[in-house]
């Protein structure tokens, strides 16, 4: 039963890593777009961009390390399309790829703005060409303005300050991160940028590109008639399941590949979806989820690789994500946004910051910890327990 894992992600190469070792002896293909060997893709936004270091992205799986392991891997090739019935992946190389099994481990793609394409000078960050190009502009010395306070944008910010660029974050919310984390601490998130020198535009929206006449941007002209003058623009207003091939699929593809909690496909037998594409029944939640989290990504593949062959489900985490920004560590445990700010304790800007989310019992349901490692395992055992978040010892918030 051979298995065939479209997308050299994360989820794609821990997928086949996983099945082979929990013994699966038969054939694994795995296809990815990119040329590149499969690479850490958390590395982009950060060490890739740092003027110190050498601007190679981590590589998940060798060409050594697939040849031992017996992984086929097929790289540069695209897939075009999926049929379900004659069970084959259409593909860009002219030849169909038959399969007994399919991981579908495509991943995102980042969402974009009007003119995004027509202009140098404006980029998206998702793969290691996009890293790599964003990194010969960084040494140009430009102006920088980066649209969207998302990890991704905040973390591009946090590299192109700590080279002394001028940088300007753009964000249609009134405070960045308060969709996730609620006003009080996306305000104190955002104040990471501020006292770091980078000048913070929220509350107000994107309008168009302003271009210097010769096919290069110069500046960002926002939904209040301003323009801010820029060299280098960075678009980081999210991402979308990269589904785009299996439209004529005939699979449930609102909001990613929709998929039971061991990960099966929905209506599709002998298929499954891992990582940031698929849409998973989440047992801790009860609802679908799609969860755009590395961690997310390794929880994924060992799930597959023990359904496909008839193991145990390994125990479902609470989600877990970082992201490292001007040297400090922000870390995130469970869904905050499931709950309301109950706790808190510090503030960026003087140093260690614990920020806990209860549900209506008071039980704990997420946490954000900044460069405090010890307050994160307590709020993220606590999380996992559902726990009393008064237990944590953080000061109370009253509701409302």
């Amino acid at each position: 039963m051979s298995v065939l894992i479209i997308g050299a992600s994360v989820a794609g190469v821990r997928t086949a890593q996983a099945l082979r070792q929990r013994g699966y002896q038969e054939r694994i293909t795995l296809l990815g777009e990119e040329r590149q060997q499969p690479y850490d893709k958390t590395a982009l936004s950060k060490e890739v961009l740092a003027a110190d270091l050498p601007g190679e992205p981590p590589v998940l799986l060798s060409k050594q390390q697939a040849d031992e392991l017996g992984i086929e891997l097929v790289l540069g090739v695209r897939a075009l399309g999926l049929d379900t019935s004659r069970r084959r992946v259409l593909t860009d190389a002219g030849e169909p790829l038959p399969f007994e099994r399919l991981v579908i481990a495509t991943g995102v793609t980042p969402r974009t703005l009007p003119g995004t394409r027509e202009l140098a000078g404006v980029h998206t960050l998702r793969t290691a060409d996009d890293a790599l190009a964003l990194r010969a502009e960084l040494d140009r010395g430009p102006r920088v303005v980066v649209i969207g306070a998302g990890f991704i944008g905040a973390e591009f910010a946090a590299a192109a300050r700590a080279r002394g660029l001028e940088v300007c974050v753009v964000e249609a919310q009134p405070t960045p991160m308060a969709h996730l984390f609620g006003a009080r601490v996306g305000r104190m998130l955002a104040g990471l940028h501020t006292v770091n020198g980078v000048t913070v535009e929220a509350g107000t929206g994107f309008a168009r590109f302003a271009d210097d006449g010769r096919g290069r941007v110069a500046g960002v002209v926002l939904a209040d008639g301003r323009t801010l003058p820029a060299e280098l623009v960075v678009v980081g207003i999210g991402a979308r399941p990269a589904t785009d091939w299996l439209e004529s699929s005939g699979l449930d593809l609102r909001d990613g590949v929709e998929c039971d909690a061991a990960l099966r496909v929905a209506g599709a037998p002998g298929l499954h979806a891992a990582g940031d594409v698929a849409r998973r029944y989440h047992p801790l939640y009860g609802k679908p989820l799609r969860i755009e989290h590395w961690t997310n990504a390794g929880e994924h593949a060992d799930i597959v690789a023990a359904d496909i062959l008839g193991q145990p489900e390994p125990r479902t985490q609470v989600p877990y994500v970082w992201s490292d920004q001007y040297g400090r560590r922000i870390q995130i445990a469970g869904r905050p946004g499931e709950g309301r700010l109950a706790g808190l304790r510090g503030g960026v800007e003087d140093g260690e910051l614990t920020a806990a989310y209860a549900d209506e019992a008071g039980r704990a349901v997420g946490a954000v910890v900044v460069d405090d490692p010890r307050a994160f395992m307590s709020c993220r055992k606590a999380v996992t327990a559902g726990a009393d978040a008064a237990g944590l010892g953080l000061d109370p918030v009253e509701a409302g």
